[in-house]
């Protein structure tokens, strides 16, 4: 009987340690001396092992390399940078600039400019389809802008009733889902149609600017900041399924399929790590703490580490935090 007691006692108390084992684990801070104001968003070079972040406030894109841990390149000339794209196949690098409204590419060996793209005003987050490799720039006062693969030409555009923040294509099938907070909704888009199939209102929870899609359970996760809430969509009947509270001014999320659990990093000085337990429910892991106004991050699955960016704090540098993804 002592030695059931025992074991169950132990089993208890591993249970206990894993639960409280962070789901994520700082391994290393890179810093970006004399790099000042706010970030924007990421892209990834997975193959070279470079991470790409605007440095929105400070008008550069910093290249750094993941493996080693340094910085590599601060690239200039830029103006209020905000979206970017990697182009593997071309090894080259596209920024959208939200002043001058220039989509400019960058050589991915040398980091000279190679082309501008003018006419994109307000540009703001950037995806590609992985299988078509058209880009998509959101931009303006309502549009998402469709460009060739090479990022040198614009094919098209699809109107929305007000700027778009972050959007998600899905892999397997034609919609892109689009968060329009100023209209208070998310807004579906067929790409093949080029037009807008259906809107879905965000009446309770609002200002909903990241985003990010688990397309395998037909799931959308919607980060909102008034109040401080991650919705969960249903992807096939456009309707909220679950509502989870998460730490203020949220700005980037991600989800891990691998690990099953949703990152969003918040200007509230936290990381939040929430975990699915399955498609409709969800609970809160961990709330890690960061700096206040590090809301700009990065998940990368093919490296299973998360980035955060942290900003300049009086005398506290810039820098770019690197986490390893723990079982």
């Amino acid at each position: 009987m002592k030695t059931i007691v025992l074991s169950s006692l132990v089993s208890l108390s591993l249970s206990a340690q894993a639960a409280d084992a962070p789901a994520l684990k700082l391994f290393q801070s890179v810093p970006l001396s004399g790099v000042k104001g706010r970030f924007d968003h990421f892209a990834v070079d997975a193959k070279g092992a470079r991470l790409f972040v605007a440095a929105l406030g400070n008008n550069t894109l910093e290249v750094l390399d993941a493996s080693a841990g340094k910085h590599l390149k601060s690239i200039t000339g830029l103006h209020k940078p905000t979206g970017v794209v990697f182009l593997p196949e071309l090894n080259q690098i596209g920024v959208a600039n939200g002043d001058d409204g220039m989509f400019k590419l960058f050589d991915g060996a040398s980091y000279e400019p190679l082309n501008n793209l003018p006419s994109l005003d307000d540009a703001d987050n950037v995806r590609r389809d992985a299988k078509t490799k058209l880009i998509y720039v959101g931009y303006g006062d309502g549009a998402l802008a469709i460009l060739d693969s090479a990022g040198r030409k614009k094919l098209g555009e699809v109107k929305l009733p007000a700027h778009p923040e972050s959007f998600q294509l899905e892999s397997d099938a034609p919609r892109i889902f689009v968060n329009v907070p100023d209209a208070k909704q998310i807004t579906v888009i067929d790409r093949e149609k080029k037009s807008v199939v259906a809107t879905w209102p965000m009446e309770k929870y609002q200002a909903n600017f990241p985003m990010t899609l688990d397309e395998a359970n037909h799931r959308l996760f919607i980060g909102c900041r008034r109040p401080a809430r991650l919705v969960v969509f249903d992807t096939e009947t456009g309707k909220p399924v679950s509502n989870l509270e998460i730490s203020g001014d949220t700005d980037d999320l991600f989800y891990d399929a691998q690990h099953k659990r949703i990152y969003t990093s918040c200007g509230e000085g936290f990381i939040d790590v929430i975990g699915q337990t399955d498609r409709d429910h969800y609970e809160t892991l961990g709330r890690i703490p960061a700096r206040a106004g590090a809301r700009t991050s990065f998940f990368s699955a093919e490296m299973s580490r998360f980035y955060l960016a942290v900003p300049q704090r009086r005398n506290q540098p810039a820098e770019i935090r690197a986490f390893d993804v723990q079982p």
